[in-house]
Formats: structure tokens, sequence, C-alpha cells
């Protein structure tokens, strides 16, 4: 199970109100750890989702995939107004290149 935990997705901050680093899991977003250093912070958080995985075998539950496993197929569904959708086919079409090409540059900047 430690490689599993190892596999997760960790992030850490400064808290200016806590006056410590908040350690973060991004497949638990409910959990959070505290550490006077990075280190610290994410050896707790580690130890909060080694507990939060136990606890959730014993209920019969599925840990979720560490996001770095998990594969993807590169489709993305959108929804937006109708309007929208006319003006950017508009505007691709002045520019000469496709919605997906024109939304793949915008989310590139």
């Amino acid at each position: 199970m430690k490689s599993d935990i190892e596999k997760y997705t960790y992030r850490i901050e400064w808290s200016e109100d806590d006056h410590c680093h908040v350690a973060r899991c991004l497949e638990f977003p409910s959990l959070a750890a505290h550490g006077d250093t990075i280190e610290d912070a994410l050896r707790e958080i580690e130890s909060v989702v080694t507990e939060s995985v136990k606890w959730m075998q014993e209920e019969g539950e599925a840990a979720p995939k560490p996001l770095g496993l998990k594969k993807f197929k590169g489709h993305l569904t959108l929804r937006i107004p109708p309007e929208k959708h006319r003006d950017l086919a508009i505007r691709c079409a002045e520019e000469g290149v496709s919605l997906n090409r024109f939304i793949l540059s915008r989310l590139a900047t």
C-alpha cells in the first residue's frame, strides 16, 4: 500500500494565516495536513492518506486511482450557450482554423 500512497499527487503551500506549510492530496480534496517544514507537511499528508485508504478498504470502498495512473482519451465535452458556439464557429472560419485547434491555442496560453 505504501507504494500506492506515493503515487498520489501532493501539493504543498505556505499558509500565512496558519504560519505553516499545508499539504493536500489532489485525489482526496477534503484532506489536508500541516507541518513546520515542507518535509513535515508531506509526511503528515501521506500519513492521513494512508489512514484514509485503510479506512476505505475496511468499509469496502475503492480508493481513488492516482491521477498519474489514469488513462485519458483526450476527448473533452464542453457545454456552452448556442450563441457562443456560433460566435466561435464564425471566428474560426474567419481565421481559417478548426474549432478544436482554436480552443487548444487558447488553452495553451
